[in-house]
């Protein structure tokens, strides 16, 4: 059943020239072509998702097992360089496909779309402000997978208001000391890297000035203190972090300059904003599935449940939820690709993306009746895993605020 993987992904590399010539060349293929391309991937992909995958899900999250046979599949197949520009030998993927790949795994497995999605952040952030020696030196081991990890942001007290951090780096000749602790960081426990965000001014004010953002490769005084217990989000590593006199050199000190950090990491929050729609769109399609098949096996009252009003209505919410949160999600990917500040239309995607894949996994579980409420069926699972999205990346009444500041600055009186 795995020998499909080593026959089509180098077939696909062939055509990865298609996705990283520029703007201009890119307009000269037919839609067609890029369409073909991005279906042929994608094929391979559900082809992985139903044989390596599926299968062990139930298992795997239910024990809260870290997916490592999976992350070695995922490598070989060149995910964990995704949107990572072919030159540093990534797939050089858009947006747009990205997130129809994140929306695809999500459909069979939250978890594992947060192990590329927090490493992918990490990844643009240095593909995005790095200087040209960090690019060299850091993504083509991004891109295979070599060194994977996410992106340390949260403390115990910080959360949303991020300028309030007290992970402080001091620098010391060619070297900056950090001390602090982070929590909620994923892929902290099995992966190896960071794009850790950091006071290197604990006094400046603005207090964005003194934030920087460092890459962080594990290493003494880099202490993983426990991993979290979580509802849902289950086989993937979530933890809390210590860090005590670790020295990271100063070349690694993203950009170059200090007091970038704030704005390097907010850019890379509109793809991860991208991300979590993406997954929106996944629970949210695959709660409609479940519904819609169980709905027509399901007999009540001599005839299906799909032919009872009630049900009907209810379905039809969700189908318009999973489609309406689609449509957004690859608005807000497309205007990414563009290059275009894409704030609101990350922040309506990852709003109406996330709330729909809440709705209907509760739906779901209601057109299931007990069965949905048993750990046997894939139902509880989405219950347990829709509520995360509203938070991580932003909560979605932070996106409600964004959406209406960014209204009123683009339509003036």
């Amino acid at each position: 059943m795995r020998f499909w993987i080593l026959i089509i992904w180098p077939t696909l590399a062939a055509w990865q020239p298609y996705w990283l010539e520029t703007t201009n060349n890119r307009m000269e293929k037919t839609m067609s072509d890029i369409d073909e391309q991005e279906n042929i991937m994608l094929d391979a992909l559900e082809r992985f998702l139903v044989a390596e995958v599926e299968p062990f899900v139930h298992d795997l999250e239910a024990n809260d097992e870290y997916p490592h046979a999976i992350v070695e599949k995922m490598k070989e197949m060149g995910l964990f360089g995704c949107i990572i520009k072919e030159e540093y030998g990534g797939l050089g993927l858009s947006t747009t496909t990205y997130a129809k790949i994140v929306a695809r795994i999500t459909h069979s497995w939250m978890s594992l779309s947060g192990i590329i999605n927090s490493h992918l952040i990490m990844a643009s952030a240095v593909q995005r402000h790095g200087t040209d020696a960090q690019k060299e030196k850091y993504l083509p081991r991004f891109a295979t997978g070599e060194l994977r990890g996410g992106v340390g942001l949260t403390e115990p007290d910080c959360g949303t208001d991020l300028q309030a951090i007290r992970t402080t780096a001091t620098l010391e000749g060619e070297h900056y000391v950090v001390n602090g602790s982070k929590t909620w960081i994923t892929n902290s426990l099995h992966g190896n890297c960071l794009a850790l965000l950091v006071k290197t001014d604990p006094k400046a004010d603005p207090r964005h000035r003194g934030m920087s953002l460092l890459i962080a490769e594990k290493g003494d005084g880099f202490i993983v203190t426990r991993k979290l217990e979580k509802l849902g989000y289950r086989g993937i590593d979530t933890c809390e972090l210590l860090f005590k006199d670790y020295k990271v050199s100063a070349d690694c000190l993203i950009g170059g300059v200090e007091g970038r950090g704030l704005q390097q990491i907010l850019s890379g929050l509109e793809l991860g904003r991208i991300n979590v729609a993406a997954r929106g769109v996944g629970v949210s399609k695959a709660a409609l599935d479940l519904a819609v098949a169980y709905a027509q096996v399901r007999k009540t009252f001599g005839k299906p449940i799909c032919e009872h009003q009630a049900v009907q209505m209810m379905l039809a919410e969700m189908a318009i939820r999973a489609e309406s949160g689609r449509l957004l999600t690859e608005a807000a990917a497309a205007a990414y690709d563009r290059g275009e500040r894409c704030d609101m239309e990350a922040g309506m995607a990852k709003y109406a993306a996330t709330e729909a894949a809440l709705s209907n996994a509760v739906d779901c579980m209601r057109v299931h009746g007990a069965y949905g409420y048993s750990k046997e069926y894939d139902v509880e699972r989405l219950y347990r895993d829709a509520p995360l999205l509203m938070i991580g990346e932003g909560t979605n009444e932070m996106q409600r605020i964004i959406i209406a500041k960014q209204l009123v600055e683009r339509n003036p009186a």
